[in-house]
């Protein structure tokens, strides 16, 4: 059912820093004008892929993915209704503010708001990364991966798996576990971890061309004094190295290079690791209890 993480929208009382947290650490340009309640980014040629936009809390809004066509949105609504999802379907006023071209949403288990779309519409100029930034690794993977904190691990997911059609990757379990699902041949676009009693966001992931983008970012962040939750280090399992910096949203970017790719024309063998990083990741100052989470009710 899911092709791509296509976008995602949170909400923050401190949106407006992203004027210049986005564009002066992360390279991303900046699309929305001053005046405007929502900070819209731009990573790659679609018009936007992240929105932060002013409130009074740091939540996430709704996590969007992309289908690849009005034939499968609507094949992904029948099943979902089948499978008694409350699900909204067309409108056309949500397609226009979320630039694509069709829609529907709904809420998971754990409270998140899920829209499906398909034909994410470009920008109206091209996208060139900040500070010399060799590029994003987008285009079939997607805008990244997002890791989500939930009540329920398995309820998450039987509904993931069972119902949207995400693929098992692996497991890390080094007191706590996360686990890992693919849905193109990105390693994960979609990782979940289980906080009973609570649903939240720890991390949202952008992929880079190369290390020296990473290692220039790091220097950026740590020059700006932006909390760092990890220092450069390297996973064991999609053998990403990467770093995480703690948005003025609460939750963290991983900023990260050279990521395993799965094949998508053959069985995987799910991995079960048990350490979250080969070497570094380490805290650099006290570590950082989650920023975006809240009670489920």
């Amino acid at each position: 059912m899911i092709k791509s993480l296509s976008y995602v929208g949170f909400s923050s009382p401190d949106a407006p820093s992203w004027r210049t947290f986005a564009p002066e650490i992360l390279g991303l340009d900046v699309v929305s004008s001053n005046d405007d309640d929502v900070v819209r980014l731009r990573i790659d040629e679609a018009a936007w892929r992240i929105a932060i936009r002013s409130g009074d809390t740091n939540q996430l809004d709704y996590v969007g993915w992309d289908v690849g066509s009005h034939s499968l949105l609507e094949e992904s609504v029948a099943q979902l209704e089948a499978a008694g999802i409350a699900i909204h379907t067309g409108d056309s006023e949500l397609a226009k503010v979320r630039n694509v071209k069709g829609i529907a949403w709904f809420n998971d288990p754990a409270g998140f708001r899920h829209e499906l779309s398909y034909g994410q519409m470009a920008g109206d100029t091209p996208f060139t990364p900040g500070h010399g930034i060799s590029g994003f690794v987008t285009g079939e993977q997607g805008l990244g991966h997002i890791v989500f904190l939930v009540p329920d691990l398995q309820a998450a997911t039987d509904f993931y798996m069972g119902l949207l059609g995400f693929r098992h990757s692996d497991d890390i379990d080094a007191g706590m576990k996360v686990r890992f699902f693919h849905c193109n041949p990105r390693h994960h676009t979609l990782a979940i971890s289980e906080v009973p009693g609570h649903r939240g966001v720890h991390h949202l992931m952008l992929q880079v061309e190369n290390i020296d983008d990473v290692g220039l970012a790091y220097d950026r962040a740590v020059e700006a004094g932006m909390p760092i939750a990890m220092g450069i280090g390297k996973h064991p399992n999609d053998e990403m190295t990467s770093f995480y910096v703690r948005t003025p949203s609460g939750f963290e970017i991983e900023y990260g290079t050279g990521g395993l790719e799965i094949p998508m024309d053959q069985e995987w063998p799910v991995g079960q690791f048990h350490e979250l990083s080969i070497w570094g990741h380490k805290p650099e100052g006290d570590p950082l209890p989650p920023g975006v989470i809240q009670p489920v009710s």
